[in-house]
């Protein structure tokens, strides 16, 4: 098997970049890919959703009314779920919806993401010498000379300031740092484009 390659943006002359093979030649594991994008999605919840039982509404702590005799239904509270003011039946409580994925898993799931995007051809390098000053043409000229789909992801460096800028207007696209790519992104998006600066700590991320 060729050892997997992506197409160099923004370079003066038109050339490939050589891919670490066991980053993005590796085995694709649908079940493991869905364990960690349930995870990452799961850790964005903040989980503060709450509402007050009728043990927690205040008041009603008398019987409102005697038990026999006044030809009404037995009461024994003003803030049982059926009363207007009442408390919730089966209230929601703050909760933790994170999932436990083992590191391994988690390095797995971003090779397999990353070499489906090699494999189809929507993975890019970009060159980041060509942005010498923030410029969102510039960006919008070398996406549509490469003809990739959106929405797009962005992995710039974090001193790469001036690619950032230039692509982070642009209509469904997100710009990340190594640090901050997640593999549901890569599973959201249509096209993935990472600068030569950067590709070296993502394929670190992948492996270790």
């Amino acid at each position: 098997m060729a050892a997997p390659k992506a197409p160099l943006l923004g370079a003066s002359a038109k050339k490939d970049v050589a891919l670490e093979e066991s980053v993005f030649a590796a085995e694709v594991k649908p079940h493991v890919v869905h364990e960690t994008v349930r995870a990452e999605l799961n850790a964005d919840r903040r989980g503060t959703r709450a509402a007050k039982s009728r043990g927690l509404v205040a008041g009603g702590r008398s019987k409102p009314w005697r038990q026999k005799g006044t030809g009404r239904a037995r009461a024994g509270t003003t803030r049982a779920p059926h009363w207007t003011g009442g408390g919730v039946a089966f209230a929601p409580t703050p909760r933790d919806f994170s999932v436990k994925v083992n590191r391994k898993a988690r390095r797995s799931a971003l090779r397999a993401v990353l070499s489906q995007h090699a494999a189809d051809g929507t993975f890019g390098v970009l060159d980041g010498s060509g942005f010498s000053e923030p410029s969102t043409r510039k960006a919008v000229d070398l996406l549509g000379s490469w003809g990739k789909e959106y929405p797009l992801v962005v992995v710039a460096g974090d001193e790469e300031q001036n690619v950032s800028k230039s692509f982070r207007n642009l209509d469904r696209a997100v710009v990340v740092t190594p640090a901050e790519l997640e593999v549901a992104a890569l599973v959201w998006a249509g096209s993935v484009l990472v600068t030569q600066d950067a590709l070296d700590a993502v394929q670190g991320r992948a492996t270790s």
